[in-house]
């Protein structure tokens, strides 16, 4: 099995994730919306994912439109299974 490296940005409340996604796909970045994985919260809810080299500009354009967020997790997902730690 080939690594799968991608990045997650978790919210508060599905309210938020629903704001990040509209402001996300206004500033024109390319994300998808997912069930938050249980690697970084048991809770349910809603995330965020999107691809490595968009990074900063997904922290940018949080950090500006100053969206409340949970944090910014990088997931990788192996043959031993998928792990999460939090960037930001």
């Amino acid at each position: 099995m080939k690594e799968e490296v991608y990045y997650v940005v978790a919210f508060d409340s599905t309210h938020y994730a629903i704001q990040g996604e509209k402001t996300l796909k206004e500033s024109g970045i390319d994300i998808k919306v997912i069930p938050t994985p249980r690697e970084i919260t048991a809770s349910c809810g809603l995330s965020i994912r999107f691809n490595p080299q968009l990074l900063e500009q997904v922290k940018k354009t949080i950090e500006e439109a100053s969206l409340s967020i949970k944090g910014i997790y990088k997931l990788v997902k192996n043959e031993s299974g998928r792990f999460a730690s939090k960037v930001c």
